[in-house]
C-alpha cells in the first residue's frame, strides 16, 4: 500500500503525537520513521456530551495532535527546528453496553471490566487525526472482539501480570491478553491500538 511512496515519505518529518510504545512500532513496522512527541492534552473529555464513542476518540486524537502541533510550529520542536509534514494523533476506546472503557484506574477496576467483557462482544474504536499544515484529516476505525468466557482466577491473575494496566479495555490482544480473546471481525491492528490499513489508504490522498 505505501511502496510507491516510500521515497517521499523518506523526506518528510512525520509526528506520533503519543508516547504509546505499541503505535511507534507499528508506524516503524510498515516503513514510517517516525519521531514520538507525548502530548500534553489533558484527557478528560465529558462522555456524554458525545453521542457515539467514535466522536469522542476523534476528539480526544485531536486535542493531542493540536497541542503536539503547537508546541513544535509555536516553541521550537526540535530536528532544526524544522516543521513537522505531518502530525498523527490517535485515542483508542473500547465499548459494551454504549459505556466507554478507557485504561483501568485500578487493580479492582481492571477485574471489572474483563468480567464485564468476558464471554461477550464489545467494541473497539480507534480515532485518529492527521494534521499537515492548516489541513486536518480524521477518520476511525472499528472492530468487533469476542471474549471467551473467564474464569474469576483467570482474570485476576491476568491482571496480577499487570499488562491491564495502562491498555483501554483492561487487556492487550497482542501479548497476553491475546489468550482471553475468542474471534474478531475487522482490523487486527486497530484493536493494538492503530488502523494500520485505513492509515495508509488516508496517507496516500495526502501524499500522492
Amino acid at each position: 500500500m505505501l511502496a510507491p511512496l516510500r521515497a517521499i515519505l523518506a523526506k518528510k518529518r512525520i509526528i506520533l503525537a503519543s508516547g504509546s510504545p505499541r503505535r511507534r512500532v507499528l508506524l516503524h513496522d510498515i516503513g514510517l520513521n517516525v519521531e514520538t512527541v507525548p502530548s500534553d492534552f489533558v484527557e478528560n473529555l465529558d462522555r456524554t456530551s458525545f453521542t457515539h464513542p467514535y466522536q469522542y476518540a476523534i476528539e480526544t486524537a485531536l486535542g493531542k495532535a493540536r497541542d503536539v502541533y503547537h508546541t513544535l510550529t509555536t516553541r521550537g520542536g526540535g530536528a532544526g527546528d524544522t516543521p513537522p509534514d505531518l502530525v498523527i494523533g490517535a485515542d483508542t476506546v473500547v465499548t459494551v453496553d454504549a459505556r466507554i472503557l478507557e485504561k483501568p484506574s485500578d487493580r479492582e477496576d481492571a477485574v471489572r471490566m474483563l468480567t464485564l467483557l468476558s464471554n461477550r462482544s464489545h467494541d473497539v474504536y480507534t480515532g485518529v487525526v492527521l494534521i499537515q499544515g492548516s489541513g486536518v484529516v480524521s477518520f476511525y476505525e472499528r472492530t468487533e472482539v469476542t471474549f471467551a468466557p473467564l474464569t474469576d482466577d483467570v482474570i485476576r491473575a491476568y491482571v496480577d501480570s499487570g499488562e491491564p494496566m495502562d491498555k483501554a479495555g483492561g487487556y492487550g490482544i497482542q501479548a497476553l491478553g491475546g489468550t482471553l480473546v475468542e474471534g474478531i471481525k475487522g482490523d487486527y491492528f486497530n484493536v493494538v491500538g492503530f488502523p494500520i490499513h485505513r492509515f495508509c489508504v488516508e496517507l496516500r490522498k495526502l501524499f500522492l
